[in-house]
């Protein structure tokens, strides 16, 4: 799901291969909805949560069309029971408004942690946490949404995993190898569903879109790209 800010390779694939792609705002960088990229809400908490600019959030989130596929509730990086009591306190606020709260697990967690109420298992915590324990959260929830995930190996590993989405802040900086690990992992996801067809991007259109990528991200690098799949 791309977050903050799209590149045309991210409508073209949105296009191209419909659910491929989609969007999540943070605090402070909500912007208008369209309607062919589903959307979710992260609540900031990686890089300091604010409470007052998260509900800000939720409130503009309020009427946009199409609504969004869930809000991450609050959460303590890397803690687990500070994770659990979090929920307890904001996630019935986040109910209210017609969203789908996201509980996030951490490092120790275990499938009996998450509440009884959460649909949707966001997989925070350390990375090597993540990536040992990722088919774990997969077995066993239906919804599962897995952060921070900036390569061809981990989006590969995730969707074999059967997550729902994924996210990563690294793959709108314009690194040509980098992009080219998420059109031969969008290309392999095409072939799957679509075999009669098959998924070939041309190398000239490969290099168009690398081209475009590299001048619109140039003064962008803190913005966050996320993929759902």
């Amino acid at each position: 799901m791309p977050a903050n800010g799209t590149h045309s390779w991210v409508h073209y694939w949105a296009g191209r291969m419909p659910g491929s792609m989609g969007r999540i705002f943070s605090p402070g960088s909500q912007r208008a909805p369209l309607p062919w990229l589903p959307w979710a809400l992260d609540n900031g908490a990686f890089t300091g949560f604010d409470e007052a600019m998260w509900r800000e959030l939720l409130r503009w989130s309020v009427g946009k069309l199409p609504r969004p596929l869930w809000a991450a509730c609050p959460d303590a990086v890397g803690d687990c029971g500070t994770t659990k009591k979090l929920w307890t306190q904001y996630h019935a606020e986040i109910c209210t408004l017609g969203v789908t709260p996201a509980f996030v697990v951490q490092d120790g967690a275990e499938a009996a942690d998450v509440p009884a109420t959460a649909t949707v298992v966001f997989v925070g915590g350390s990375t090597g946490w993540k990536e040992s324990t990722l088919q774990y959260w997969c077995d066993r929830f239906p919804r599962v949404h897995v952060g921070r995930v900036n390569g061809y190996r981990m989006l590969r590993r995730c969707a074999d995993a059967g997550a729902e989405s994924c996210d990563g802040t690294g793959w709108g900086r314009g690194d040509p190898r980098q992009l080219d690990g998420l059109f031969k992992f969008l290309e392999e996801q095409e072939a799957f569903q679509s075999p009669s067809i098959g998924a070939m991007v041309c190398d000239s259109v490969r290099a168009s879109m690398l081209q475009d990528a590299r001048p619109q991200i140039h003064g962008h690098a803190n913005r966050q790209i996320k993929f759902d799949f």
